[in-house]
């Protein structure tokens, strides 16, 4: 099953929808923050003053009506004396009793290190006791401590208690005093409020923060998962496509043997459409085959037989296509070749083209029949060779299941018979052809002969080697018989071997001239 993938357009809008939702809620988290903040100071200051306010009416109001009119005295031991109010510190340390008792977020402390006689002493932490001494020094100064726990964050606050005219009258002049010697604006003791602050609630603050990483985190989840998933179908599509490219390649590799390179290269490149399809063109066919083959096989075993052949068959295919040639088919021992479809260099240089891979042929041919020779066999092959220039159906022939590239026509017919009159060793060429290769080979012409499917006497010419311009390229001598095995290409015999092979061959002709009389006698 094929893996399903997101669009880039989906992609890309799911992304910006995420990225434009981390604005939207962090606002939405501050808000939020912001009013549970305001919600809790409110509770706290209203749970603040509802303390003091109650303190205040029975401690102060209550006991001043309570009094019946009698005068109303301000005493640190104001409940047993009957309409006394409470002196501003003890109202301090008594409020600091009150709000801590109501509140659990914000404490109050009235702390001071010369407590009065009959007071239990303050116990002062390292805190409160830097702070008495840092505001003595400095009154104006503001000490702080900021402490962190697990579960809340806590804030402390130190202020100065100054000692003001009447505090230092009451303090110096009473029994129960410590110290007599205040002044004002000395630093009696601190008051210190702390406040906490749980982290639980602060981190629920953030519901739609933690929500939008929740849902950033899901998608991301969502994503790699979704990124794996391709990336599995990927690498198993690729695994496949390798798979079907390399059967393709070997399927593409095993069908070129089957075709010409050339019509092999023009179907794959797309040039040519694999249908029933033919033009007409003017080509120069060549037809070849070996003379007396059957009789030849019957002297050799089928192994034999057919690893000449195939030999034979590569040599000349290879031949056939470093000269450009579309080889067309193998027949029996026969080959089919022509020039000018699918590419041509124009009609006379396709003919030429065409005579100099018949040269080249005989030359290997000669080779090959030298090594054959060397390795038993008696008799190796001899070929006939026709060439024939003209205008010939090309294309695809067949059935829409099976077809075949190759050429119909009366000039292809022509070839063949021109090929069937040849002297093993020869090359016949039509005058059509022999008129574009005029210049490169001579040629002598045998007698008119008529041709079925031509009204008119055609007169063919045996080609009797290469002009001088193409003597590198031109023809070699082979004859293998009864008492003879001769071989010689004159253009690949070397300065130095010169001499030596003119006076091999003036006594090989002085041994075939027929005795004189004196030797006779």
């Amino acid at each position: 099953m094929r893996a399903k993938t997101l669009s880039t357009g989906a992609v890309a809008a799911t992304i910006v929808l995420l990225l434009l939702g981390l604005p939207l809620a962090i606002w939405l988290d501050v808000e939020a923050l912001t009013q549970a903040n305001l919600q809790r100071q409110a509770a706290d200051f209203d749970s603040v003053l509802s303390g003091v306010r109650a303190y205040y009416a029975e401690n102060v109001v209550g006991r001043v009506l309570a009094g019946g009119g009698a005068p109303t005295q301000i005493r640190p031991d104001y409940e047993s004396v009957p309409g006394a109010i409470p002196l501003p510190a003890t109202l301090s340390l008594e409020l600091g009793r009150v709000i801590a008792s109501e509140q659990h977020d914000v404490a109050y402390r009235f702390v001071s290190d010369h407590p009065f006689k009959g007071r239990a002493p303050h116990a002062l932490d390292a805190f409160e006791l830097g702070a008495l001494a840092a505001l003595r020094a400095d009154p104006t100064a503001h000490p702080t401590e900021l402490g962190r726990g697990l579960w809340s964050d806590s804030a402390r606050l130190a202020s100065p208690i100054l000692m003001k005219s009447a505090c230092v009258a009451c303090h110096n002049a009473n029994a129960d005093s410590p110290k007599r010697d205040w002044r004002v604006g000395d630093v009696r003791g601190i008051q210190e409020i702390v406040v906490k602050q749980p982290i639980a609630g602060n981190l629920l603050s953030f519901k739609y923060l933690l929500a939008y990483f929740l849902l950033m985190a899901t998608a991301g989840v969502g994503f790699i998962r979704h990124q794996h998933a391709q990336t599995a179908a990927v690498a198993k599509a690729n695994a496949e496509l390798e798979s079907n490219n390399d059967f393709l390649a070997g399927l593409s590799m095993k069908i070129s043997r089957y075709l010409s390179p050339q019509v092999y290269k023009s179907i794959f490149s797309g040039q040519k459409e694999v249908t029933i399809q033919t033009e007409r063109k003017r080509l120069t066919i060549f037809f070849s085959d070996i003379k007396d083959f059957t009789a030849a096989t019957e002297r050799l075993q089928p192994e034999q037989t057919t690893a000449l052949l195939n030999e034979y068959f590569t040599e000349m295919a290879r031949i056939a296509q470093t000269h450009g040639g579309t080889i067309d088919k193998f027949i029996g021992d026969a080959i089919l070749i022509f020039f000018g479809d699918p590419e041509t260099k124009g009609e006379v240089e396709d003919a030429r083209a065409c005579l100099r891979m018949a040269f080249e042929m005989q030359r290997r041919l000669a080779e090959l029949n030298a090594k054959w020779r060397h390795q038993g066999v008696e008799h190796p092959f001899q070929i006939r060779m026709g060439v024939n220039s003209g205008f010939c159906n090309v294309g695809n022939f067949g059935s829409e299941d099976r077809m075949q590239y190759t050429i119909i026509g009366a000039e292809a017919n022509f070839a063949a018979r021109l090929q069937a009159i040849a002297e093993p060793g020869q090359i016949v060429v039509s005058y059509e052809t022999y008129t574009a290769v005029r210049d490169m080979a001579s040629a002598r012409a045998l007698a008119p002969l008529r041709v079925k499917g031509m009204s008119r006497e055609i007169v063919p010419y045996v080609v009797t080697g290469p002009l001088d311009g193409e003597a590198g390229k031109g023809q070699v001598f082979s004859e293998h018989g009864d008492g003879v095995d001769f071989y010689l290409d004159p253009g690949a015999v070397g300065k130095e071997s010169l001499p030596r092979v003119r006076e091999m061959l003036r006594r090989a002709l002085s041994a075939l001239e027929p005795p004189g009389p004196e030797t006779a006698g």
